[in-house]
């Protein structure tokens, strides 16, 4: 065991509270003299609004107002902001369509916010929602990015013609075409990565509350970070200083990238408690999430590669159409940019790389981060090519990784992408992975399923991710003299245990017990500063500054200790919860406490990226009557650095398999292209993972310590959803290939699978 309690496998201190219902979620919070909101959304997908009469909605009791753009234009409300924009390969500036929190003028998606009705109950505001006559003059819509790009397509703003948003790049072009001319072999794939409803167990909500006497705001809503929301919020739409707006995160049910974003139910509510003087609380039904939740992925590329006679990778040549929807959300372009393009090399030397990506708007909900944000669809292209490169090669798909892994001894290792991996030992991770899975022993389990009618299929793929890169992170810990360490820190929990993360780490280090360790987060009021939760940065950056903070506290209780028993603060030393000296007598850290202010503080900020990796093996049987996949095996060996807690580390890798696995095999959000309705808006549509269609997963770790922290960590939260996709799909093609088929896209359903083998059987091409 080390300091700051790595490597022990301690339960998670927070599902106490969950597991007993005393969980506290923004919908069990109620406030005095509360109303309560419904948002009329756009039942087109696109149209102009003629008009909006509202008066017979007004007129019925209960009623306290109801709110079109015209209101918050009066009042100055900004519009939802886009954080992040690039140039285009001409060195021109992309455009930035406005997003209004209510629709002005015109619906491009079905679902869009229209009008916000605010009553004194939940029937009432549904009754007048109803009542609320829009104008709407309807217009065609275009759902496929394909579609929206060809000559005569429905435009959706005027200053995004052919509804083109950006045409960026990345990498030598003029490398890439000297390598392809000399290549001895070329391959090709194209791919779709299907859109998904990231669908958190517990729905979007918001409550605003106004102070009149302060002018202060205050918004309660599960978010991934109560800090930027208030910063966007406060800045770009309603135009007042930060500290004039409190942002208050409870517990969270699930987060998944989507909630990070600041949607138009944030501002209407907090709007709204200032303009009727008092509270306004949203809770949005499972249909409406589906409807208005930024959705993930929706990418569609083609990718070649480039090999010489011996099956070394020269070259990659990537173009991709990345679907934005109908409005940009805050990381919609950061997201098949810049970061998911530069991994899209892998864990393999390429010397050279072009990728070309296309943002396109189209009548959809926007689409934005989602649990990898980027780097699973990286992931996803190139092991699926890779494996594509292997079987026309007749080679073993771990033979052909083999010969390309970038070894240990190069790094650091720069990318043809420009990231720079510090760790890594790819090879000696696959070998292990290998034995976990039984890989020798595969034939023998292939023929049985044979025996018994069914077709099986082995997949392998190796992910490499980048992540905890970005913003600093603050962490303050205080001591109380009856024993009590509070930790304030601005990362965000949306169940993912960062509390039991931290509890150990600063119990371990101040020799307390767990239950004496209390973790504050969420609230912009009591805790400083905060760059909140997103790309597995939470124990990389928030753990390295409690650890510094942890340090800090130390550091100054022994100033204090050195005073109270007349020494140097030299001569004191630390050890199992107990400041002592020399011979002359110790202190307990609560005696400490009560001698003056016994606290740390400590921002610690990333230089650059981490890389953690890992291999995933699985094993699928195909019914060949139904096509039905089944997963009968999966195997998991992955490098993050040095493990805190094994516990939390294998809940978030098969968790975030499980969600890779629904991608690969079942989630798609459907649009009918004609009208562009939503057909999966409810869960009996829209096809979730469950538990029996889980595997039984074997798991392991390969440690390489980081060297971009002081901890050796470098992230998991994403990882498992990373590896997942394409090792699951390359065990169905591996199922497939005695009938000629080299590649199905995602999702792998009965269905698919079915018409694919059917296909190959009346010998249609498959690809």
């Amino acid at each position: 065991m080390g300091r700051f309690g790595v490597g022990q496998a301690m339960r998670r201190v927070e599902d106490q509270r969950f597991l007993t219902g005393t969980g506290r979620y923004t919908d069990d919070i109620s406030l005095a003299g509360q109303a309560v909101a419904v948002v009329v959304r756009s039942p087109h997908a696109h149209a102009r609004i003629s008009g909006i009469d509202a008066a017979d909605a007004r007129a019925l009791p209960g009623v306290l107002g109801v709110f079109t753009i015209a209101d918050l234009d009066a009042d100055g409300i900004g519009s939802i902001p886009c954080d992040f924009a690039v140039r285009n390969r001409d060195g021109s500036a992309m455009p930035l369509p406005a997003r209004p929190v209510l629709a002005r003028g015109k619906v491009r998606h079905v679902g869009e916010a229209v009008a916000f009705v605010i009553a004194e109950t939940l029937t009432a505001a549904r009754d007048a929602a109803e009542l609320v006559a829009v104008d709407y003059d309807p217009l065609e819509a275009v759902v496929d990015l394909r579609a929206a790009l060809n000559p005569g397509a429905p435009e959706l703003y005027d200053e995004v013609p052919g509804n083109l948003l950006f045409d960026w790049e990345l990498g030598d072009a003029a490398a890439v075409d000297r390598a392809f001319a000399g290549a001895a072999r070329v391959v090709g794939l194209d791919l779709v990565n299907n859109r998904l409803a990231p669908t958190p167990l517990e729905p979007r909500s918001a409550i605003g509350a106004y102070d009149a006497a302060s002018g202060r705001y205050t918004l309660t809503t599960g978010s991934q970070g109560s800090h930027t929301l208030r910063q966007w919020l406060a800045r770009d739409v309603l135009h007042i200083p930060e500290q004039n707006l409190r942002v208050i995160s409870p517990d969270v049910g699930g987060g998944f990238g989507m909630r990070l974003f600041l949607y138009p139910e944030h501002v209407l509510v907090t709007w709204a408690a200032r303009r009727l003087g008092r509270p306004v609380r949203w809770l949005a039904e499972r249909s409406e999430s589906f409807l208005s939740d930024s959705h993930g992925r929706d990418h569609r590329s083609h990718a070649e590669l480039a090999l010489d006679n011996v099956g070394r990778f020269l070259a990659l040549r990537v173009s991709t159409l990345a679907n934005v929807g109908a409005a940009l959300s805050q990381y919609a372009v950061f997201v098949p940019t810049v970061s998911g393009s530069g991994m899209l090399t892998g864990v393999y030397t390429i010397p050279a790389l072009h990728v070309r990506v296309r943002g396109v708007m189209t009548t959809t909900a926007p689409v934005d981060a989602y649990r990898g944000a980027g780097r699973p669809e990286a992931s996803y292209l190139i092991e699926r090519l890779v494996d594509k490169a292997a079987r026309e090669l007749g080679l073993a798909p771990d033979d052909l990784r083999r010969r390309n892994f970038i070894p240990p001894s190069a790094m650091p290792y720069r990318t043809a992408g420009g990231k720079t991996y510090d760790s890594g030992d790819f090879a000696r991770t696959l070998d292990d992975a290998e034995r976990l899975s039984g890989w020798q022993d595969f034939a023998a389990r292939r023929a049985a399923s044979e025996k018994r009618g069914r077709m099986r299929g082995r997949g392998l793929a190796y992910y490499v991710e980048t992540c905890a890169g970005g913003e600093s992170e603050t962490a303050e810990v205080r001591m109380s003299p009856d024993g009590t360490l509070t930790i304030h820190i601005g990362t965000q929990s949306t169940g993912q245990g960062h509390e039991t993360a931290f509890v150990q780490m600063a119990a371990d280090a101040l020799g307390l017990a767990a239950q004496a360790v209390r973790v504050v987060q969420g609230d912009t009021d009591v805790v400083a500063v905060g760059a909140g939760t997103g790309g597995s940065r939470t124990l990389t950056v928030g753990g390295s500054a409690l650890a510094a903070a942890v340090d800090d506290l130390i550091a100054s209780g022994k100033r204090i200790a050195a005073r109270a028993l007349g020494l140097a603060e030299a001569d004191v030393g630390f050890t199992g919860g107990v400041f002592h000296g020399s011979g002359s007598g110790s202190l307990a850290l609560t005696e400490v406490a009560g001698l003056g202010p016994l606290e740390g503080r400590a921002t610690w900020k990333p230089q650059s990226g981490t890389y953690p990796n890992g291999c995933h093996i699985c094993e699928v049987e195909i019914d060949p009557e139904t096509g039905v996949v089944t997963l009968v095996d999966y195997s998991i060996v992955d490098d993050v650095g040095v493990v805190l807690n094994p516990l939390l580390l294998e809940g978030q890798i098969i968790g975030g398999a499980a969600q890779g696995i629904g991608q690969a095999l079942l989630e798609k959000v459907v649009y009918d292209p004609d009208s562009g309705q939503l057909l999966t808006g409810t869960l009996v549509d829209y096809a979730m993972p469950r538990a029996d269609a889980m595997p039984p997963f074997r798991f392991d770790t390969n440690e390489v310590p980081c060297r971009r922290n002081p901890l050796g960590v470098k992230g998991a939260g994403e990882a498992g959803t990373i590896g997942a996709t394409p090792t699951v799909i390359n065990a169905v093609v591996d199922a497939l290939a005695p009938l000629g088929i080299d590649h199905i896209d995602m999702p792998a359903t009965p269905l698919r699978v079915w018409q694919a083998m059917q296909a190959a059987r009346r010998g249609v091409p498959t690809s």
